[in-house]
């Protein structure tokens, strides 16, 4: 038997019994009963593999596996109420696009879902996304910007973005904002972002953990381990999603 193997048959004696002694039962026949007459004794002989009809699993093991897929099973519990986006009947492909990326952008790592990327599955790599959105807003102004989505998940609510009380709008707090009707622009660096605004070929993003540089023109590439997604949505003229994978370990 191989680890892998050795490792899901742990699993499925752990979900199926309680207790390690529950397991150590369901080994013992009526026979061995019959012979030994001492339960005790025959939880010990199946215990060292001397008895039983199945798996020999050591206690240590057994306690273990019980004790990590219980912490999985509340951590799961736990993440579901933190995620916003959870049993959400999302219709809109952006929301979808958010939902998607919330857990990663919040958590910092890349999970094995697969984005939308030509890559293949990642794992336990750190995601910061970052969404350029451009509509109207409730002056009937069209603005535009571009929101380092990790920051703006630890700094609000995004449950109202998710339930469709209200619309995801760039800010003059965001990495970027602009005013196209009165002329205003604005920039700031993020926690993960700092901004780079001299540039005379566009806007650039440099992540901090890696200091890979984001570019956003969409007529050039967006730069080493990101990705320009552009977003069919009813709910703006425009959203695009950049997806920066830092493969710097931390």
């Amino acid at each position: 038997m191989n680890q892998e193997e050795g490792l899901t048959a742990v699993d499925n004696i752990v979900t199926q019994f309680n207790t390690y002694e529950d397991f150590l039962d369901s080994q013992i026949t009526t026979v061995d009963l019959y012979y030994l007459e001492d339960e005790g004794l025959a939880r010990q002989l199946v215990e060292l593999g001397y008895r039983g009809t199945g798996e020999v699993v050591k206690r240590e093991d057994f306690e273990a596996r019980k004790a990590a897929i219980e912490f999985a099973r509340q951590a799961e519990r736990t993440l579901k109420k933190t995620l916003t986006s959870a049993s959400k009947d999302l219709q809109d492909n952006f929301l979808k696009a958010l939902a998607v990326r919330e857990e990663d952008n919040r958590n910092g790592k890349v999970s094995l879902k697969q984005l939308q990327t030509d890559s293949c599955y990642i794992l336990k790599k750190q995601l910061a996304s970052v969404i350029f959105i451009r509509d109207k807003n409730s002056h009937g102004q069209e603005v535009s910007g571009y929101i380092d989505y990790a920051h703006r998940l630890k700094t609000e609510d995004f449950e109202v973005y998710f339930n469709g009380k209200k619309r995801l709008l760039p800010r003059s707090t965001d990495l970027s904002f602009y005013n196209w009707d009165n002329h205003l622009a604005v920039c700031n660096s993020s926690p993960n972002y700092q901004v780079i605004a001299d540039n005379p070929e566009g806007l650039l993003f440099k992540y901090k953990r890696d200091r890979k540089i984001l570019n956003v023109d969409p007529k050039a590439q967006p730069g080493d381990n990101s990705t320009r997604i552009p977003i069919q949505t009813n709910l703006y003229i425009q959203a695009v999603i950049f997806d920066h994978i830092s493969r710097r370990k931390t």
